[in-house]
């Protein structure tokens, strides 16, 4: 997909997927995280509208799509407006 891109770390933390920016840096450093299939392993990966992000959170695997990119990290229902959780629980 074209558009505007983020760098990974910066929309987990946008989006409230990550408690602060250092836990978003370090989880995507570690190798937790796919975006459309693959494994990322760097903090400053692009992603962009319609990428598909699973993870490993609270005992389940995550599945989301990225449906926007949001501008700063606002209050929580902003930060859910910006993507679907595909794996509902």
């Amino acid at each position: 997909m074209t558009g505007e891109a983020l760098r990974l770390d910066k929309y987990l933390w946008f989006a409230r997927l990550a408690r602060s920016r250092a836990v978003a840096q370090a989880l995507a450093e570690a190798g937790h995280l796919r975006i459309n299939g693959r494994v990322v392993d760097r903090a400053h990966a692009p992603v962009r509208v319609g990428d598909v992000l699973s993870y490993a959170a609270g005992g389940r695997v995550r599945v989301i799509r990225i449906e926007a990119m949001p501008a700063r990290r606002g209050p929580a229902a902003e930060a859910r407006a910006c993507y679907t959780d595909l794996v509902p629980e």
